[in-house]
């Protein structure tokens, strides 16, 4: 299973939304103005999310 974590203190929330917009197995949804981690059992471990994100907030690690 896949350890998700976001710094909140660096992600912009609405004002950016990339890892929400390219997550293929939607873990990461926009909720109001904040990101959360939905359901991160169905992350696939592909890292998109952090790749895309511009503040590097996102981080994928495999915690098994």
């Amino acid at each position: 299973m896949a350890k998700i974590t976001i710094d909140y203190d660096k992600c912009e929330g609405a004002d950016c939304a990339e890892c929400a917009d390219v997550c293929p197995m939607e873990v990461l949804v926009l909720e109001g103005d904040k990101i959360v981690i939905q359901e991160p059992d169905e992350c696939s471990l592909c890292e998109v999310c952090m790749d895309v994100c511009p503040e590097e907030c996102v981080k994928v690690e495999d915690d098994e």
